[in-house]
């Protein structure tokens, strides 16, 4: 291979490590040896060799597509390029704003030196209260609007998060010194050791078990950006608590409960990846709310259990069957809790069938687009939950 050639992937790697993808020597060395294999001079060759070398996850095809698209190019016009972004991104309010792939490439491109550094008379005070403003401003800003470096943030601050559900009262009794109840059968098979002498009565209570958690993630394009950062929600959940089942749906259902389980959460995601095929797809709400009910709904929707449905409401199939299997989802949990989206706007409306559909049978509806967001799911679950829905 040529020496500018391979120094020029070597660059586009580091350009696409920088916009957050974990792409490291042995994706470089891949794609090297992919481009001899090729014709170079196919650009859809080219590109297709180069994805499919150094990305293994189908959420950062738009980010690679972006990054392609500007580095593989004359490199003034990508500098014009990204410069147009950067200066798209400090508009506080615009029309048309470039999407988040464009931002987290235009960054990539941005040399440091660019960055303003901080000036030497700034007392250390203003330091702290900068750090807290940003702290701040990252707990109301959107997924969607986030550049890569406010992802990364955004992922540590859920990693940290804790969901501690409310403890209920199970048909089980444990043996308890203390305890309210009575255990006349232990303390007669205590009393044949003193020959039939009862010197003290065993007692026992209920036992307490926080209830199942079962999560169903839209993976649709409309909402593949948000499930990006929510599966490490969801990662997080699942390695804090017992009994957490976690399904994503787009065109089909796929239980990930296995794969998020793995400590890891680099492991965790590329066992995901593989196992979703259908990501960034269409929507099927109804066809795979009816799956899980017919499959799953039995096995893990026992003691109490909540369950968490994250869509944006949009179904492919116009609602069809949507109502009837969400109605047959609510009776079967103890708590139906729709995170969506949407909500994020203040002028809201539930004009499309699949919301519809989907409203009358719902216990909760809140937003799910920021930290704050989550922080607030986590206050409700923290709460007593409601009487039981007769």
């Amino acid at each position: 291979m040529d020496s500018t050639l391979a120094a020029n992937v070597m660059h586009f790697a580091r350009l696409l490590r920088r916009a957050g993808l974990p792409v490291g020597p042995a994706e470089a060395i891949a794609a090297q040896n992919a481009l001899t294999q090729i014709d170079l001079a196919s650009k859809t060759e080219a590109r297709t060799a180069l994805r499919t070398s150094m990305i293994h996850r189908h959420d950062h095809q738009e980010v690679f597509d972006q990054a392609f698209a500007l580095f593989w190019r004359d490199p003034s016009a990508a500098e014009q390029a990204a410069a147009m972004a950067l200066l798209e991104a400090q508009k506080e309010k615009k029309l048309d704003r470039p999407p988040p792939a464009s931002r987290r490439i235009a960054e990539a491109f941005a040399p440091k030196t660019e960055r303003k550094p901080p000036e030497e008379d700034e007392p250390p005070v203003q330091d702290a209260v900068l750090t807290v403003s940003d702290q701040e401003r990252l707990q109301t800003m959107d997924f969607e609007a986030m550049s890569a470096e406010e992802i990364a943030a955004a992922k540590r601050e859920i990693r940290r998060l804790t969901l501690p559900l409310d403890l209920r009262r199970t048909r089980r009794l444990r043996p308890d010194p203390n305890g309210p109840i009575t255990d006349l059968r232990r303390t007669i098979r205590t009393s044949m050791r003193q020959g039939g002498e009862i010197l003290a009565i065993s007692r026992q209570r209920r036992q307490t078990k926080a209830p199942p958690l079962v999560v169903l993630c839209d993976i649709s394009g409309s909402m593949s950006r948000y499930a990006q950062v929510l599966l490490h929600f969801l990662h997080a959940v699942t390695n804090q608590r017992e009994r957490v089942h976690s399904f994503l749906f787009g065109t089909r259902l796929s239980n990930v409960t296995r794969q998020l389980k793995s400590r890891d959460p680099e492991v965790a995601f590329q066992m995901v990846a593989h196992a979703v095929p259908d990501w960034s797809g269409g929507t099927r709400i109804g066809e795979a709310l009816a799956s899980f009910n017919q499959l799953w709904a039995r096995r893990v929707l026992g003691q109490g259990a909540i369950v968490l449905l994250i869509t944006d409401g949009l179904d492919r199939d116009g609602a069809h069957g949507l109502a009837d299997n969400m109605d047959r989802l609510h009776r079967s949990c103890r708590r139906l809790i729709w995170l969506n989206p949407l909500l994020r706007w203040s002028g809201f409306e539930p004009k499309s069938q699949g919301i519809k559909a989907m409203l009358p049978h719902v216990d909760e509806f809140r937003p799910v687009h920021n930290l704050e967001s989550l922080r607030g799911l986590i206050t409700l679950l923290s709460k007593p939950a409601p009487m039981q829905r007769t």
